[in-house]
């Protein structure tokens, strides 16, 4: 089997194991909680985004690494874990709360599916072995938290309960 179809494979099941247990574990519970500590909890996950500054770590990521992908996907990580982070932080001033959830999310999603369209462009699956350490992050990490981010999405949309 090629890189590319043993990553490609790698990051499918990484999406089905993690809606498995999502469905299972995860929604139900995050579903029953109120609505801010719903939020809180996402936030939480999502602020620990900073890691993704691995992808610029040299002697972590190979040399090969795609800068198109790596720094776009850096920083943005960054950016997203500093906003989620944010939320957390001033969830005692509900407008300032609810605006950094909804940054995070759409700068997060939108990091993830850019960063998708990046790894294409660049050939990423095919010499994803130039992930080094950082290799657990697309195929691990990042479902959930796309995963987490249609549902932070979608309980922002969803009407409050009395």
């Amino acid at each position: 089997m090629s890189p590319a179809n043993i990553f490609t494979a790698q990051l499918i099941l990484g999406y089905l194991a993690w809606l498995l247990c999502y469905r299972s574990y995860l929604w139900p519970r995050l579903r029953a909680m109120d609505r801010i500590d719903a939020q809180r909890a996402i936030a939480s996950l999502h602020s620990f985004r900073f890691f993704g500054l691995v992808f610029v770590m040299p002697g972590v990521v190979g040399s090969q690494l795609p800068g198109s992908f790596a720094t776009f996907a850096a920083y943005a990580d960054l950016a997203t874990a500093l906003l989620a982070m944010l939320a957390l932080l001033t969830v005692k001033v509900r407008p300032l709360f609810w605006a950094f959830v909804v940054a995070f999310n759409i700068v997060g999603m939108a990091d993830l599916l850019l960063d998708y369209f990046h790894a294409m462009r660049a050939g990423l699956p095919a010499i994803a072995g130039t992930l080094g350490a950082a290799y657990a992050i697309p195929v691990i990490y990042v479902p959930l938290l796309m995963i987490t981010h249609v549902a932070s999405f979608y309980l922002l949309l969803r009407a409050p309960r009395d």
